[in-house]
C-alpha cells in the first residue's frame, strides 16, 4: 500500500542529503578507553546557533541482569511488530514469555549474568557526541541518550529524562533518533519509531494539552532511519574480518568461508514486502567488495522464534551442513549487529561454535564492534552529514510496505516525515 498524500508533500521540499565522501577516520587521537560517563543536563540557553542537540541511539535492548528477563521477555512478545501473533497477541505472547524465561535467564547467565547492550550503546553514544562537539560545533552541545525498546531504559524514561533535561516541554530543542540496526526493519527500527512516536504524542502532542493542535515548544525531531552501506560500518567490518582471517595458517586462509549472519524475520514480515533482507545483502556485498571478493560467502539468518516459517537458510543449520561437507574453515560475522548481547555471546559462541561445531578450532566469531574507534568515527560521520543536511528522514522511510496495513506505522511515519520542512526553514534562517 503506498504512502498517503500528506507524506509525500511533506518531504518534497525537504533537501536531499550531501553525496558521501571517502571515510578516513581519524580515531587515533579521538579514542578514549574507560566506561562511557554521562554528560551533564543541557539547557536551551547553553547553545551553538543550532545546539543543543539530543542523540538518542535507538535498539532493542537487552536484559542487564537475570532478574530482568522476564519484563524484557514479556515486553518483546507483546510487541507485534516484531513478532506478529495476530488477534491472540495479548494471549499468546504472555504465554510465550513465561514459558521461556526460566531457559532464557539460564543463557544470560552463561554470559556473565546480562546483557552488555546497555553499556556499549552508552559508550558508543558518549564518545561519538564528544567527537560531534568538535565537528559539529554549530549543533554543540551533544547529548547522549539511549532508548531501547524493550529494556531500560525504556523510550517512555528516555523521553521524560529529555524533558526533565531542557529539551520539549515548551523549550523546544533538537533531538535526533539515531537508529543502531544498520539495516532498516518495521519490526526493528520501525517498531522503535513507533514506540517513539507514542510518547512524544502522550508527552508533548495533542494528548498533553487541552488544544487542538500540538503544544508549542516541543522537541523537533528528525532520523537517522537507515546507514546498511556507510563506509565506515563496512570498514570495520572488513577489518574485524581480516584480523580475524590472520588466525588461520596462511596456507588455509584463502579457502575460509565467511558466514554473514543476520537476525531472522518471519515470513510473513518479508512478504508484506519489508526491505530488511535486501539491505542486510547491500551490506554483505559492500565488505566483500572491500575484500576483494577473495572469499566465498553466504548470507545466513538466526534466532527464530516459534514454528511459524522464518527467513532462512539458519545460520545453525549451515555451519553442521558446510561441515558435513568438509568445510570446517569458518567465519561467523554478525552483520547486523553493533555490539555484543546474547545472540552473539550465546547463540553464535555458545550453540553454534560450542555445540554445532563442537568447538572446532577451525570455526571462528570476529569481534563485535563495540567499542572500536573506527566504528566510533562512524558513528559520528554519519551523525554530523544528517545534522547538516536539512532532512528529517530518509526517503525511503516514508514509503511503506506494499503490504502493510498498519495506521500506527502510518502516523509514525507522517509525523517524522513532516519535520523536514521544519528543519528546512530553521536551517535557511539560521544560514
Amino acid at each position: 500500500m503506498a504512502m498517503r498524500i500528506p507524506i509525500a508533500r511533506a518531504v518534497k521540499r525537504a533537501t536531499s542529503s550531501s553525496p558521501a565522501t571517502s571515510f578516513i577516520p581519524p580515531c587515533a587521537s579521538r579514542w578514549r578507553r574507560g566506561n562511557a560517563t554521562m554528560a551533564p543536563p543541557v539547557t536551551q540557553n547553553s547553545v551553538g546557533s543550532k545546539g543543543p542537540t539530543a542523540m538518542v541511539f535507538m535498539n532493542m535492548g537487552g536484559p542487564s541482569t537475570t532478574d530482568e528477563v522476564g519484563d524484557f521477555l514479556s515486553r518483546l512478545f507483546a510487541d507485534g511488530d516484531l513478532i506478529p501473533l495476530g488477534r491472540l497477541q495479548n494471549y499468546i505472547g504472555p504465554y510465550i514469555a513465561r514459558r521461556r524465561t526460566p531457559k532464557i535467564i539460564k543463557q544470560y547467565a552463561e554470559i556473565g549474568g546480562g546483557s552488555p547492550i546497555r553499556k556499549w550503546s552508552e559508550y558508543q553514544a558518549a564518545e561519538m557526541c564528544k567527537i560531534l562537539d568538535q565537528t559539529s560545533p554549530e549543533t554543540a552541545p551533544h547529548k547522549p541518550y539511549v532508548a531501547f525498546r524493550y529494556a531500560d531504559p525504556l523510550t517512555e524514561d528516555m523521553y521524560k529524562q529529555l524533558i526533565t533535561d531542557g529539551f520539549g516541554g515548551g523549550k523546544g530543542g533538537r533531538a535526533v533518533a539515531f537508529t543502531q540496526y544498520p539495516q532498516y526493519s518495521c519490526s526493528t527500527t520501525g517498531s522503535s519509531l513507533n514506540e517513539l512516536w507514542k510518547w512524544r504524542s502522550r508527552l508533548e502532542g495533542k494528548r498533553a494539552t487541552t488544544g487542538e493542535v500540538d503544544q508549542e515548544g516541543a522537541i523537533q525531531w528528525s532520523v537517522i532511519d537507515r546507514w546498511p552501506t556507510h563506509p565506515g560500518l563496512v570498514e570495520t567490518f572488513a577489518q574485524n574480518i581480516e584480523k580475524k582471517l590472520l588466525e588461520y595458517p596462511k596456507e588455509r586462509r584463502h579457502d575460509v568461508i565467511l558466514l554473514y549472519s543476520a537476525h531472522s524475520l518471519p515470513m510473513s514480515v518479508v512478504n508484506r514486502g519489508d526491505p530488511y533482507p535486501a539491505e542486510v545483502a547491500a551490506t554483505v556485498h559492500a565488505v566483500n567488495e572491500r575484500l576483494g571478493q577473495k572469499h566465498q560467502y553466504r548470507l545466513v539468518w538466526q534466532s527464530q522464534v516459534g514454528p511459524q516459517p522464518w527467513l532462512g537458510a539458519q545460520t545453525s543449520n549451515t555451519v553442521k551442513s558446510l561441515m558435513k561437507k568438509g568445510h570446517t574453515d569458518l567465519i561467523l560475522i554478525p552483520i547486523a549487529f553493533t555490539s555484543d548481547h546474547i545472540e552473539t555471546l550465546y547463540e553464535l559462541d555458545k550453540e553454534v561454535i560450542g555445540e554445532d561445531a563442537k568447538g572446532h578450532e577451525g570455526v571462528k566469531r570476529v569481534d563485535s564492534l563495540n567499542g572500536n574507534p573506527v566504528f566510533i568515527e562512524a558513528l559520528a560521520d554519519l551523525a554530523k552529514t544528517h545534522l547538516s543536511s536539512g532532512i528529517a528522514c530518509s526517503k525511503q522511510m516514508t514509503l511503506r510496505c506494499p503490504g502493510c496495513t498498519s495506521e500506527r506505522c502510518l502516523a509514525s511515519k507522517e509525523f517524522f516525515a513532516g519535520q523536514s520542512l521544519q528543519l528546512k526553514t530553521d536551517l535557511t534562517g539560521a544560514a
